[in-house]
């Protein structure tokens, strides 16, 4: 099996074709890369090969990036020294790419190479653009579908086979900034336009033969090799430059709050290679890419991000022996915002959607809905009036339950009242097929408890979205006690079609997800109420890498929505409900009509247009300012163990069956803090013992929410790490 192949055709031209067997788009090894040396090398050496093409064998890609087991491998095989391993790793990776890129070059006079083209079919992802970068002419395929990026950024690292310091040295530091620091992919027009790839073409190989067999010498020397190379925009020392720079380090730390690593390294990569020779930068982008992969953040990221949210995506949960389950017809019941998202994105899915309200006017507006979200993808030239016309031809607004008649899955997205649904269960079971899956997407009630309305339980399952549908990536998908297996594959491969992250829980009140992100909210009501600014409170979570502070978040989700289920986990857990100050703040706050962004009035006050304004002053008429602040770390610690106490929790209990889906669902699900990799990775990370310890800590202070379950105080009498006891199993600790 070899992933890359080289033929030389009658013209010269030397075509190296990457192809790697049992997979659907080309990924780098450490094999793959030894094979690729050794096909440029064989080129070069030939004097009868004029120029080299260097394409792909996969219909509408060139590569979708590195295999990530390289890193690991590279590390591993250090030995006692990983770093000097992964350096030298790199820096092999650099000689391959910097030898493709002088391709034979005198080193005085920059002549006598041979011209090494690219042809991309299509997707080119990071080191699959890596790669194009170092040869002298990048084309690709006309191909709509087709991105050009490196994304690496967004799992916790940054290109490090060259691609930072070429592309820096060939758009200049800002230019680049919008694909190295946001790991944007963009279409090979806009791609073209920006500067990353040469030219798009019908037939990227043919143009690119073309080319290599026309090429001169100067059209073979990269701007930093020939003499006077000034960096676009300006270096460093150069007064448009340092401003860039300067910009630069405020965006960052702007938009990172200096809790993610890989950010500020890649911008000291860019900023020191950009004072030096290109070679010495290639040095320097390799010695800040090994800091970066020996840092733990990249590592627990990458796991979360990459490794685990990809075998979630591919069924790793799915129950055994279950024929595919692929959705033909949804129903979906309830046309209000979660209702409307979810016909939406399962039409996007080519899913037919019958979409039921209480009447027709209602029915219709939950599809204006679709339509208005097309109108918008066309004003902004993502979609056509095409594929408008023929996702609302897919979505049937209607009152009439018959049309449920041949639905083979239901979603129902009702009022949050379990009378409601309960008779909404009974009348649609009374017309569905027999062998119909029956969902609900409740966020908080136990499925188990719903399911109770059911003529078969068995065929009865939760499947709980997080709001907006369309953009977030998580669906949290709950067994109740009699769930079957078929419902629960049912369940996963509509996730897959519809192109999210599924975890599945097992049923318990708040399920996960809200299990552990109700605490967040209510910790910074407490602390409100014990005089904490929230001003502080928030900063301290963005600093914590959390996209939203939770005060701000009480805003956006609305206050009225966290009394309710104050008041309804109250009512059924009774004298065991655990009672606080923060449940006195939101009833305040409701009672004063301040109930968030949408009444322009929460814990911010708001102009006209809804635009928040600043902290709401008048909060601290009842809950005055302490004259002393908490110390920034303590208030961090309260924010992140109320969470991760509760996720320990929830897999000592049984609710979490696996690891892996408590942290990738806590960062899609609610954003937490991703440069951790999660709850469980940030316990890891931190070590049990500590963590032990400062449960400890925090209880004696702040009470029994911050008793250390009984699973980690094990844990941490034995040393042990989540993913060291855990990994690979899919089992709970109960």
């Amino acid at each position: 099996m070899t992933d890359f192949t080289m033929h030389t055709d009658a013209d010269g031209v030397a075509i190296i074709t990457w192809d790697v067997a049992d997979k659907s788009m080309n990924v780098m090894s450490i094999d793959g890369l030894a094979e690729l040396d050794a096909h440029i090398d064989a080129a070069l050496a030939d004097e009868t090969v004029k120029g080299i093409v260097i394409t792909s064998g996969k219909e509408g890609s060139f590569a979708g990036g590195m295999d990530l087991n390289l890193l690991a491998k590279m590390k591993q095989d250090a030995g006692d020294d990983p770093a000097k391993g992964l350096f030298e790793g790199t820096m092999r990776m650099h000689g391959l790419l910097r030898k493709i890129e002088r391709a034979g070059m005198d080193p005085k006079t920059n002549k006598g190479g041979k011209p090494i083209a690219a042809a991309l079919p299509g997707t080119a992802a990071g080191i699959g653009l890596e790669l194009p970068l170092a040869t002298h002419r990048i084309f690709c395929a006309d191909n709509p579908k087709a991105r050009i990026g490196l994304p690496e950024i967004l799992v916790g690292i940054f290109p490090g086979a060259g691609g930072t310091t070429r592309l820096s040295f060939k758009l200049g530091a800002m230019a680049a900034s919008t694909f190295l620091l946001e790991g944007k992919m963009v279409a090979p027009a806009a791609a073209a336009k920006a500067g990353l790839i040469d030219e798009v073409v019908a037939d990227p190989v043919a143009a690119a033969k073309e080319w290599v067999l026309n090429a001169k010498d100067a059209d073979l020397v990269k701007p930093w090799d020939a003499k006077g190379y000034k960096m676009p925009g300006g270096a460093p020392y150069h007064p448009a430059g340092f401003m860039t720079f300067v910009g630069a380090n405020a965006m960052i730390n702007a938009k990172t709050k200096g809790a993610f690593p890989a950010a500020k390294a890649l911008l000291s990569a860019v900023y020191e290679g950009a004072l030096v020779p290109f070679d010495t930068a290639l040095k320097i982008e390799a010695r800040w890419f090994t800091s970066i992969l020996l840092n733990p953040s990249s590592s627990a990221m990458i796991r979360s991000l990459f490794i685990n949210k990809e075998a979630l995506e591919k069924g790793a949960v799915r129950p055994k022996g279950i024929p595919d389950q692929r959705v033909r017809k949804l129903g979906v019941l309830g046309a209000g915002m979660m209702g409307a998202g979810i016909a939406l994105v399962s039409a996007q899915a080519g899913i037919e959607v019958i979409l039921i309200d209480r009447d027709q006017a209602a029915a219709d507006k939950g599809k204006a809905y679709s339509e208005a979200y097309m109108d918008k993808g066309i004003a902004r030239r993502k979609a056509t009036p095409e594929k408008k016309e023929a996702l609302l031809s897919l979505i049937t607004a209607t009152p009439d339950l018959d049309a449920l008649k041949d639905c083979d899955l239901i979603i129902e997205a009702v009022f949050e009242d379990p009378a409601v649904k309960a008779e909404m269960t009974k009348k649609v079971e009374g017309v569905i097929p027999q062998d119909c899956i029956y969902a609900s997407n409740t966020s908080t009630l136990p499925i188990t408890d719903l399911a109770k309305a059911s003529s078969r339980p068995d065929q009865f399952i939760g499947i709980h979205f997080f709001s907006p549908v369309e953009r977030m990536l998580l669906v949290e998908i709950i067994k109740g006690k009699q769930t079957g297996d078929r419902a629960v594959a049912k369940a996963l491969d509509y996730v897959r079609q519809i192109r999210k992250t599924p975890i599945v829980v097992n049923d318990a009140r708040f399920f996960y997800a809200n299990r552990c992100i109700i605490p967040y909210g209510g910790e910074a009501n407490r602390m409100i109420t014990e005089g904490v600014a929230p001003a502080l409170i928030d900063n301290a979570a963005q600093m914590l890498g959390f996209p939203v502070g939770p005060v701000q978040l009480g805003d956006e989700t609305s206050i009225d929505l966290a009394t309710k289920i104050m008041r309804a986990t109250k009512a059924a857990m009774g004298n065991e409900y655990p009672a606080s100050e923060a449940d006195d703040l939101i009833v305040w706050m409701e009672e004063k009509g301040r109930l968030g962004r949408k009444a322009k009035a929460g814990y911010f006050d708001y102009d006209e247009k809804g635009k928040r304004l600043g902290y709401w002053k008048g909060i601290h008429d009842k809950y005055p300012l302490a004259e002393v602040q908490p110390d920034l770390q303590e208030v961090q610690d309260r924010l992140m163990f109320v969470q991760v106490l509760e996720a320990v929790r929830a897999l000592e209990e049984g609710v979490l069956m696996d690891i892996r889906e408590g942290d990738v669902g806590a960062i899609l699900g609610w954003g937490f803090a991703p440069w951790s990799g999660g709850p469980l990775s940030w316990l890891d990370m931190i070590g049990t013992p500590y963590a032990a310890e400062r449960c400890d800590q925090l209880e004696a202070k702040f009470g029994p929410r911050f008793k250390c379950p009984d699973l980690l105080r094990e844990m941490a009498a034995k040393n042990q790490t989540f993913y060291g006891r855990f990994a690979g199993e899919a089992q709970n600790a109960a």
